[in-house]
């Protein structure tokens, strides 16, 4: 179980009082006349108010693209105003964390989705527990997210922006290796297959496949779902065991080292940060590899991209459930203008006529098939991925420390497993785990 931190009495009485508030405003509408739907979609009137309050919200640079569209979509429709700051993704971290300390938090801000149980259980955000019951759809809101912000029982964030991990391959590499341009890896034997016969090929620069060798972030988000897939996990279920040594998640190493070994790894990963680490695919260099769904537009531009699910190693399908989660913050003095913000985002109007037309997936199970799934197949698979019963949102309190570090024990494991061949999985999976519980 989760070990209870105790939290300082000012931070409780702001959660306390504002979970008193979203409790009363959940009740009420956006104060409309007519009793309309006002830009809902579900054929409810939005909840909390609508009076021409301005709202500051940041994120991080990541979801930029995403964050703008809703917001520009918003300030559109309603007399509030969201004032968006989008902060470069390296000091999102830093920056929120001194405001926090100060007391001067936005009113809503979104996180990366493996911190906001750090963020969560430190009272950075107010209780949602009553407001998100309150919506007629709340059961099919995309329970990755709301378990990664659930503490102590209470409910703190929804989901801002899903990405998920697919895979992507180079449908024109594909034809000319002789490969069948429909038909991507279900097995990760054949992934390995595929990307071997890209690299036949022989073309300069061309390279099977490509990963982000000295990134754990990278990592977790797309080598979990191989392990996921196959059946097994990668932490026990209170987040404070690794079990990445396991036959599986050897097999999973050992698939990589042979590719690397055949050289049918772009050289370059190596030294993958995760900086520029979909770069190479977009430039039509890469036969295939795990990738952000979420890229699915841009990397549409310069390649003619076929999409399947994450494989185990038989078969299986997975992704990491990732993207960032919202909520509103313990400083915020608007509460329930905030909360119409996020009940209009958990909308119909918001998730298929602003995200999923812009090719990302809803947050809601009920909306994954929509007007523009119908239009690529592309999108029914990535949004029915992501309601496999093998897909995670993995939660975990030392998340950070763990995995996505430079220099975590994650990444010394793999590189180890991959680049040395250092015979050290139990110590370094150990290493793991000791950062877990700490």
């Amino acid at each position: 179980m989760r070990t209870v931190r105790t939290r300082g009495s000012r931070t409780l009485a702001v959660l306390a009082a504002g979970s008193l508030l979203l409790a009363g405003v959940a009740a009420c509408g956006d104060g409309g006349d007519d009793g309309d739907d006002p830009g809902g979609g579900d054929g409810a009137a939005l909840e909390g108010v609508d009076d021409g309050t301005t709202l500051t919200l940041w994120t991080r640079a990541p979801m930029e693209f995403q964050a703008n569209l809703l917001v520009d979509a918003y300030n559109e429709q309603f007399e509030n105003t969201v004032e968006l700051t989008i902060t470069p993704n390296d000091d999102y971290v830093a920056r929120v964390g001194a405001a926090a300390g100060s007391g001067d938090l936005p009113d809503l801000f979104a996180a990366d989705i493996v911190y906001v149980p750090n963020w969560t259980e430190a009272g950075l955000f107010m209780d949602l527990t009553d407001s998100i019951a309150s919506l007629d759809f709340a059961d099919s809101i995309n329970t990755g997210h709301l378990d990664a912000g659930t503490y102590d029982g209470a409910q703190y964030v929804l989901p801002f922006v899903l990405d998920l991990s697919v895979m992507f391959y180079n449908k024109d590499l594909y034809r000319q290796a002789g490969l069948d341009p429909e038909q991507g890896p279900t097995t990760l034997a054949e992934f390995q297959e595929q990307a071997l016969a890209i690299q036949a090929l022989d073309q300069p620069g061309v390279y099977g496949t490509y990963f982000g060798g000295n990134c754990g972030g990278c990592g977790v988000f797309t080598w979990f779902p191989m392990i996921w897939a196959s059946g097994d996990e990668v932490m026990n279920e209170d987040g404070t065991e690794a079990l990445l040594a396991s036959d599986t998640a050897q097999s999973v190493y050992t698939m990589w080292s042979e590719l690397w070994e055949a050289g049918a790894v772009a050289p370059a990963s190596r030294d993958e940060t995760g900086a520029t680490w979909v770069g190479p695919f977009q430039e039509g260099t890469i036969g295939v590899m795990p990738y952000p769904a979420t890229l699915l537009a841009t990397a549409d531009e310069t390649v003619d991209v076929g999409v399947v699910p994450i494989p185990g190693v038989d078969g299986g399908q997975a992704t990491f459930i990732g993207g960032d989660g919202i909520g509103i913050s313990k400083d915020s003095e608007h509460a329930d203008a905030a909360w119409h913000f996020l009940s209009w985002l958990m909308s119909e109007d918001a998730q298929v006529g602003v995200l999923a037309a812009n090719g990302t997936t809803p947050s809601r199970t009920d909306l994954a098939s929509n007007e523009f799934t119908a239009d690529d197949p592309r999108l029914e698979i990535i949004n029915g991925v992501a309601g496999a019963e093998s897909s995670r949102t993995p939660v975990a309190i030392n998340f950070q420390q763990a995995y996505n570090a430079a220099g975590s024990p994650w990444v010394s494991l793999f590189r180890n497993e991959v680049f040395e061949d250092a015979g050290t999985l139990e110590q370094d999976n150990q290493l793991i785990t000791d950062a877990l519980s700490e």
